[in-house]
């Protein structure tokens, strides 16, 4: 049985729209996109390639397909670690409404989400890796179906845009695992599903 695990990067006030670019995702007219640009270090470097060593598959909602699609099989170099995984490994896409996914090695999963992840992760080993994705991500907490959150903090406040974590979200308690902070100022958090929250009171 496979394990999937999620790598987002979100700004402090949890903002994850756009990090790659001011034409990336300009939803809601959303012109602050390119916030994660200047903090891209050696550290960052290190940690992203230690995540894209260990994928066994991928798993993309319908738009960050479309963004890596339209990239990643254009860069051939075999030295790329992140392109070569990404371009040779099995890649599972949720959508209704894609009708053929031209990037080898891509199957498109149209039937209701939670059941169809709930399936590939019964079916396969290692690790399924999602990157993005924020709305499918948003579906798949709410179903406990993601093991593992990698929460890329970057020390930014925007103010606007879409979240990862939602008014109305699904209650859920994580236990973190890992932190790490990188020279530009991230702090990377790893935490692993661990249920439902439990509260108190004070005294």
């Amino acid at each position: 049985m496979a394990t999937l695990s999620l790598t987002q990067f979100v700004t402090l006030d949890g903002v994850q729209q756009g990090p790659g670019g001011p034409e990336e995702d300009t939803r809601d007219g959303f012109d602050l996109g390119g916030w994660s640009m200047p903090y891209g270090d050696e550290d960052f470097g290190r940690f992203i390639t230690e995540v894209f060593e260990r994928p066994t598959a991928f798993l993309l909602g319908r738009r960050t397909y479309d963004i890596f699609a339209g990239y990643w099989p254009k860069q051939t170099d075999p030295g790329d670690l992140i392109a070569s995984k990404l371009n040779s490994l099995p890649k599972y896409v949720a959508s209704t409404t894609l009708t053929a996914a031209d990037w080898p090695t891509t199957t498109v999963l149209r039937g209701e989400v939670a059941e169809e992840v709930a399936e590939l992760k019964r079916r396969l080993d290692g690790e399924i890796q999602m990157h993005g994705s924020a709305a499918l991500a948003r579906t798949l907490l709410a179903h406990d179906l993601i093991d593992t959150l990698h929460l890329c903090v970057f020390p930014v406040v925007l103010g606007k845009g879409r979240r990862l974590f939602e008014a109305g979200a699904t209650p859920a308690a994580f236990r973190l695992t890992d932190l790490r902070r990188t020279a530009s100022g991230l702090a990377i958090q790893t935490y692993e599903q661990a249920g439902r929250p439990t509260y108190g009171t004070v005294g």
